[in-house]
Formats: structure tokens, sequence, C-alpha cells
């Protein structure tokens, strides 16, 4: 169904806005409330190319929507080039619920995608999977070959699997720790032909999952998801200590909602603290990665599957920050 843009306009209609050069590159555009959310083939383009296309194509449709969302797939001839170690395993990690970490690994994945990063996310939350939301896949199922999971591709140029592109919605998952751990290493062990980066979203805590990951899956980092709080620093430090036992090198940690702008009067207040992540990273000798605000707009956002990392803005330019640490660390340590 055509969705309506600003001042009427229907996608037909603002496809016959952009330039001939991205014309032919659009692979797909919705319409939804005012947004124009558009996938570029980047086939063929370094990342000044992938900056130019993108320019261009908020230029042409400035004036005619109210916000444009760009996301850009990988070079297709790179894509089907053979990665013979599959690709490299970033988990993100907290030893605590709570903390906004679904969130930020949904958006980290984006924002590094964003880059030119051929980037896959798995779900590994069996009991409370939320990627599905967070990237616009709910009700999407994941389909098989070869024996292997064949991922879930998103509107964002990352394919996901999900615990809720396996089950039915709504349906708990009551299985035993083996049968969990099991289950994580299909969703690793999956098609991700092409990828040279897969984020991991782990679940809270230091159980079965994590022992799993550590022991069979080998990450080459892990970035620790904590809030300001005393309670969930301390939890924070015992998912530092776990990966550090694991001999999986910790890429350091983000403090999450971090620091509250009042939408009325523009005043920041920090309900939940402020500088305990930075403080507690260094106590543990690791690095600080940053912070990201608490935002509401964070929150509505994913819940609409629309990711914060693919729209512009300093929400955007926060998990932007962080992903260029992140692709900085992996292009030293590959």
């Amino acid at each position: 169904m055509s969705g309506v843009a600003q001042g009427g306009r229907d996608d037909s209609e603002v496809k016959a806005l952009l330039p001939e050069d991205a014309a032919v590159r659009l692979q797909s555009l919705q319409l939804a409330q005012g947004r124009a959310t558009l996938v570029l083939d980047a086939g063929g383009l370094d990342a000044a190319a992938r900056a130019q296309l993108e320019r261009t194509v908020r230029l042409a449709l400035a004036g005619s929507v109210e916000e444009v969302r760009i996301a850009m797939t990988a070079d297709k001839a790179a894509a089907a080039a053979p990665v013979p170690t599959g690709p490299r395993i970033l988990a993100v990690g907290s030893g605590k619920g709570g903390v906004g970490k679904s969130t930020l690994s949904a958006n980290l994945a984006v924002a590094l995608a964003r880059m030119g990063r051929r980037v896959g996310l798995v779900d590994a939350d069996i009991y409370g999977p939320s990627q599905a939301r967070l990237l616009g896949t709910e009700g999407q199922r994941a389909t098989a070959h070869d024996g292997k999971l064949v991922p879930v591709e998103s509107a964002w140029g990352v394919p996901a699997l999900s615990m809720a592109h396996l089950s039915a919605a709504g349906q708990a998952i009551a299985w035993r720790g083996p049968k969990i751990s099991g289950a994580l290493l299909q969703l690793v062990d999956a098609h991700w032909d092409g990828a040279e980066v897969l984020v991991i979203d782990l679940p809270p805590g230091t159980g079965d999952v994590q022992l799993t990951m550590l022991q069979r899956c080998k990450p080459a980092g892990a970035v620790i998801v904590s809030t300001p709080q005393d309670l969930a620093l301390i939890d924070a430090a015992r998912a530092v200590e776990l990966f550090a036992k694991g001999g999986v090198p910790v890429l350091g940690v983000v403090e999450n909602m971090a620091g509250y702008a009042c939408p009325h009067c523009g005043e920041t207040s920090d309900p939940f603290g402020c500088g305990g992540a930075e403080s507690a990273a260094a106590d543990m000798g690791v690095p600080f990665l940053g912070r990201i605000p608490l935002d509401i707009a964070i929150r509505r956002e994913g819940d609409a599957g629309t990711p914060t990392a693919a729209g512009t803005g300093p929400r955007a330019d926060a998990f932007a920050a962080l992903a260029r640490q992140v692709a900085a660390w992996l292009d030293e340590t590959a």
C-alpha cells in the first residue's frame, strides 16, 4: 500500500523527486507519518561516495517530507566474497536487566551498517527476545537452507535472527539450560553470508547463554552496557570479570540512559546519576565508550521498529560515535 508524505504526496511522487543517479539505486521506499524510509544499493561505492549519495537524497527530499531515513546495503560483490573464518563476534552484555542493552545492540548494529560494515545481529535473549520489534521485523519467519537458519532481512541493512522469528508471538519459552544453549548455537551458526561482524545481544546475567558464548563461539570482544546508578555498576563489574576470565577483550563500558533533557525548558537532569559508568570503567581498567541519553524518542522509535541510529540528529550521533570506536577497535585487532 502506498504511503503519503507531507503535503499529500504519495511514494511515487516522492520517488520522482530523486535525481537519476539516486533513483537507479533505490531498492525500497516507505512513507509513514511524514517520514520517508529509503533503502539504497551502495554496491561499488566507497565511504565518500556513499556519503555524497546520502546528501543528494536528503537535499532532493528536503521540504517534501518531515524526516528522511536512509539505509544502504553493503557492496554486493564484497558480500559475496568468501569469509573463511566467518564473522567476528561482538558480544553486548550487562550483568543486570533493564539497562537498555537490546536497544543499544540494535542501534549499534545499524550505525555500523551505515558506515558500510556488513553486520548481522543475533538476539540471544531466548526467554525475552526483542530484536524483531526493534528492527521492525515482527511477524516475519526465519527459513532454513542446508540445515542452517537463514537470517531475516530488515529495512536497515542488518539481517537478524531471534526466537521471535522462530516462535509464535507471545509464546512462552520454557526451556532448560542445554536446550537454550543449543538454540543459541543455531542462531550463531546460520547463513551469515558475507557478514564481517556479528553483534550478539546477550541476556542479562552470567548464566548458561553467556558461558556457551564464551566456550563455543569465541567472541572477538565485548561491549558492556550499564546505567549510572550503583546497583547497575556492581553487576556491570561482574560482566567485565566474566569476559576477562573467558579471555575475551572488553572494548569498554557504555553509560546508557545518561542525562534527561526536559522537552519544555531544556534543562538537563540526571535521574539515574551521572558519570558512574565512566568512573567504574576507570576502576576496572577498561575504556569508557561514551554516553547515550535518556530520551523518550529512542524508546518510541524502538517500539516502532525504526532505530534511532538510522536517522539524524544528536541521538543518532551518539550511536554513530559509539560505532566509530567499535569499528576502529575491530580494524586495529583484525
